[in-house]
C-alpha cells in the first residue's frame, strides 16, 4: 500500500481525479487529490506561484510516511518547484504528459505566440486575471477521445485558470539534482503538443522508465480504467 498524492494541471480541480482515485483505493492505496489554490470553484483567483508551492508542501507534510506524487500536465513544473523543499518525504514522482521546464523558463515561454496572446487577452478580460475555459480547445486538443457526454462532464468540472501558472519562470536546478525515482506515464494519443514532446521533456531528467497507454491528454478522465492500469504499473515499478 502506498500514499499517493495526485496533482492536477491547468483548469482542473482535484475532483477530476475522482474515477482514478476510486480505482486506486480499490487497489488498497491511500489517495489524496490536491486542488491547487485558486482552482477551487469558489476560490479567489488572485494567487501567487508561491501559494502552489506552499500548498503542496503542506499536504505532503501532513503524511508521516513517504508519498508518491503524480502530476498531470502543468503540474509537472509545480512539482519541480515544490518537491526539493520536502524531498525526504518523496518515494517516487510520476509525471503524466507533464510540462517539465528548463531553469528560468515559464510554460508561456514554450507556447506559440498566438495562443499565448489569446490566453492573456482572456485573462485580462476576465476581471480575475484568470484564463477562461475554452471548450473548443478542450475538445479538439485535450479530450479528443471523449464522447459528447464525457466531454460535458469534464467541462462541468473545469474552472478559470489563474494565469500565474503559465507566467512564472521556474527554478529547475534543485529538482534536477534530487535522487528520487522518476517515471513517465505517457498518453500516446495526446495531440496537445507535437509527438514525443512530453517524452523529450522527461528525458532531460535522465534515463528513467516510461509506461505508455492509449489515452488522450485527458486520459485520467476520458479513459480512467486504462489510465489507472498504466498508473498502477508506474506505482509498482
Amino acid at each position: 500500500m502506498s500514499n499517493i498524492i495526485l496533482i492536477h494541471g491547468a483548469w482542473h480541480t482535484g475532483s477530476c481525479w475522482d474515477n482514478v482515485s476510486k480505482i486506486l483505493k480499490e487497489n488498497d492505496h491511500n489517495v489524496f487529490s490536491i486542488t491547487l489554490p485558486g482552482n477551487g470553484p469558489n476560490d479567489n483567483r488572485n494567487v501567487t506561484y508561491q501559494s502552489y508551492i506552499d500548498h503542496v508542501y503542506q499536504v505532503i507534510s501532513d503524511y508521516n510516511e513517504k508519498v508518491i506524487i503524480v502530476g498531470h500536465s502543468s503540474a509537472g513544473h509545480v512539482i519541480q518547484m515544490s518537491i526539493p523543499r520536502i524531498a525526504n518525504r518523496i518515494e517516487k514522482v510520476i509525471f503524466n504528459n507533464a510540462w517539465i521546464l528548463p531553469d528560468g523558463v515559464s510554460q508561456f515561454d514554450l507556447i506559440p505566440e498566438e495562443i499565448k496572446t489569446n490566453m492573456r487577452a482572456g485573462a485580462k478580460g476576465s476581471g480575475t486575471n484568470s484564463i477562461p475555459v475554452d471548450s473548443t480547445f478542450i475538445k479538439n486538443s485535450l479530450a479528443t477521445d471523449a464522447s459528447p457526454e464525457i466531454l460535458q462532464k469534464l467541462l462541468s468540472k473545469l474552472v478559470p485558470q489563474p494565469i500565474v501558472l503559465f507566467e512564472e519562470p521556474i527554478k529547475a536546478c534543485a529538482f534536477a539534482n534530487l535522487n528520487i525515482p522518476l517515471v513517465l506515464l505517457h498518453n500516446k494519443k495526446d495531440i496537445s503538443l507535437p509527438q514525443n514532446s512530453y517524452i523529450n521533456m522527461f528525458k532531460v531528467l535522465g534515463d528513467n522508465p516510461i509506461i505508455e497507454i492509449d489515452c488522450d491528454h485527458e486520459g485520467l478522465f476520458t479513459n480512467s480504467i486504462i489510465y489507472t492500469e498504466g498508473l498502477l504499473k508506474c506505482i509498482n515499478l
